[in-house]
């Protein structure tokens, strides 16, 4: 019970970290970047700095404001704990944009579309590892998607051409493309930050010589391998053992090496995974 309670501690000050260095990127990227040159981003976080632009008002307000709906969205969709944390995120987002003396750093506008959107993706991502969002964008997603066929991707991508069109009439064309390179910057940055550079993949390997290969990757790579009884559908039907391991990205092009070395004619199928727990992957990662 003890170790339960510290354990569950430890998560409260990891997720108030994450977030609190979420919170300052963010604002770090707005005030220093985007915010004095007028450039904006898809989302939200776009469609406050698209009225902005247009209105005169404060962006700290207009963040607050517009993410409201979506704070009770995610508390219909995700849960309570969740809406909290996003909100008191939001609100702090807010006050960080009003308070902290942040200064314009460039005005080149490619430099700007980059790193203002580095930025401001990297204190969305770090929020998102965090437990909440900073941005209702992805909330909104998951609310239509399951109300209709379209996947959160597709609606994500709908609702950011609508915003960069909006960009394009009212504040011009080249400030539109220069939004779509910071929605870029920004979005690649997001799924760094939560994926991680060594982002997992689930390998389905069917081989004659599946014996080598299952030996090669428990003594070589210390990965663990699990074993499907299979039968051949296709010519001449026989008995195959299909192995199934999870490797990370880096150790991909090791073990396609190795495949093609030990059989030419491997069927292999990849299959980006987006988080594990527990196995033989994390415990070696531990022990580092």
């Amino acid at each position: 019970m003890q170790s339960h309670f510290k354990s569950k501690n430890a998560r409260s000050v990891k997720d108030f970290l994450l977030i609190t260095c979420g919170i300052v990127s963010a604002c770090f990227g707005l005030k220093s970047f985007l915010i004095p040159n007028h450039f904006i981003d898809g989302g939200v976080t776009g469609i406050s700095l698209l009225i902005s632009s247009l209105t005169g008002l404060k962006l700290s307000y207009l963040i607050m404001l517009i993410n409201i709906p979506f704070i009770i969205l995610g508390f219909k969709q995700i849960g309570k704990g969740f809406a909290i944390k996003t909100a008191i995120a939001i609100s702090a987002l807010a006050v960080f944009l009003i308070v902290l003396p942040f200064k314009p750093v460039t005005d080149v506008p490619l430099l700007i579309a980059f790193f203002g959107g580095f930025f401001l993706g990297g204190g969305i991502g770090l929020a998102m590892r965090g437990g909440c969002v900073i941005d209702g964008t992805e909330v909104l997603a998951l609310y239509i998607s399951r109300k209709s066929m379209l996947t959160v991707g597709n609606i994500i991508l709908i609702l950011n051409i609508i915003i960069f069109s909006f960009a394009a009439i009212f504040l011009g064309v080249e400030t539109a493309m220069y939004a779509i390179l910071t929605y870029l910057s920004a979005s690649n940055t997001i799924d760094f930050v939560v994926n991680g550079l060594e982002q997992y993949t689930g390998v389905t390997i069917i081989s004659d010589k599946s014996a080598e290969i299952k030996e090669f990757i428990i003594e070589k790579m210390k990965r663990g391998v699990t074993i499907y009884k299979g039968e051949g559908g296709y010519g001449i039907k026989k008995d195959i053992d299909i192995l199934y391991t999870v490797l990370t990205k880096l150790e991909m092009g090791k073990l396609q090496t190795e495949i093609r070395n030990i059989d030419p004619d491997a069927f292999v199928v990849q299959q980006q995974i987006a988080d594990i727990k527990g196995g033989v992957v994390l415990k070696r990662q531990s022990l580092h």
